[in-house]
Parts: structure tokens; C-alpha cells; sequence
């Protein structure tokens, strides 16, 4: 295995206790509480499973990038980032949607246990979709510029390629547990 994804998925698993100890941070307070029923009625679990199909696709679409940018076809290898970019910000788009639901009916971080949670767990989440992006999108400019001819920039793609399905699949436990209670 070359070195950078060895450590790409040393990164991953290290983010994946942050994301352990969150949602069973959200998981204790749930349960504790006792009131977070009351806050999990006002989620819109089939609107945010709509947005999620865009992350989840998402995985597909950086995995095509990746096969592409690997055969050396780079203008199809830019296209399927661009179409990542599109869905992850789509997904982005459902989360701030979401947001402003609770929001507007005095769910914030500090009206409560579950507020403090949600918040925390989706915002971290939501961070790094976001940081994802933006290294999206400094590869969708490296493609355009030409630099995948490089193979130290092109298997930057499969590196990244790593970091992107694991957020998506932590969105799968996430939505999971807050949206569908399967664990609460």
C-alpha cells in the first residue's frame, strides 16, 4: 500500500473515534434526558433522507473520478469531481435546511441536551463535508489546470477518495440512529 493512503487511513480511523464518542455522547443524552423525543419529532427524516442520497451518490461519483484519473482519462476524472462537488454541496444545501427547521422552532446548540448534541455531531459532520469540498475543489482546479499528468497529483485523488467515503458512511450511522432512532 503507497504510504499516503496508509496514513489517509490512519487519519480515518482517528476521526472515526471522534465520531464514536460523539454519537454515543448523543446516545447517553438522548436516553437521559428523557425530553428528546419531543426534539426528534420536529427532524424531517424523509427530507434529509432525500439530501443524503446526494452524498451517498456522492461516493460513486469520486469513486468514477478516481478510476478515471487512474486510467489517465483526466477530463472525464475533473468531470466526475465537479459532479461530486455538486452533490456534496446539494447535501450541504438539506443540512443548513435542517438547521433552520429547529432553529426557527428554539432548537439551538444551547437550548438543551439534544440541541447541544445534534448540533454537535451534525455540525462536526457538516465541517467535514465541507473541508471535503474545498479539497474537491482544489482538485477539480488541478485537473483543469492540467497537474493530473502528475501521478503525485493524480493519486492525490485516491487518497482523497478514501477520506470522502468515509464521511459518507459515517452519515449512514448518523442518520441512522438520530433521524430513524433505530438505536435510541
Amino acid at each position: 500500500m503507497h504510504k499516503d493512503k496508509m496514513i489517509m487511513y490512519m487519519v480515518v480511523a482517528t476521526e472515526a473515534v471522534f465520531f464514536t464518542l460523539l454519537i454515543l455522547a448523543y446516545l447517553y443524552f438522548h436516553k437521559s434526558s428523557g425530553t428528546g423525543a419531543k426534539q426528534t419529532a420536529l427532524l424531517d427524516p424523509l427530507r434529509t433522507f432525500f439530501f443524503s442520497l446526494f452524498l451517498f451518490s456522492s461516493s460513486f461519483t469520486v469513486w468514477r473520478a478516481e478510476k478515471n484519473v487512474d486510467k489517465r482519462n483526466f477530463g472525464r476524472g475533473g468531470f466526475w469531481l465537479l459532479v461530486t462537488i455538486l452533490f456534496g454541496a446539494t447535501f450541504l444545501v438539506g443540512q443548513g435546511i435542517e438547521w433552520t427547521g429547529l432553529i426557527h422552532h428554539g432548537e439551538t446548540v444551547s437550548a438543551n441536551l439534544f440541541g447541544t448534541t445534534f448540533f454537535t455531531l451534525t455540525g462536526f459532520h457538516g465541517m467535514h463535508v465541507l473541508v471535503g469540498l474545498i479539497v474537491l475543489s482544489i482538485l477539480f482546479g488541478l485537473a483543469v489546470l492540467g497537474d493530473f499528468k502528475n501521478s503525485k497529483t493524480a493519486l492525490s485523488v485516491g487518497v482523497f477518495a478514501i477520506y470522502w467515503h468515509f464521511v459518507d458512511i459515517v452519515w449512514v450511522f448518523i442518520f441512522t440512529i438520530v433521524y430513524l432512532g433505530v438505536i435510541s
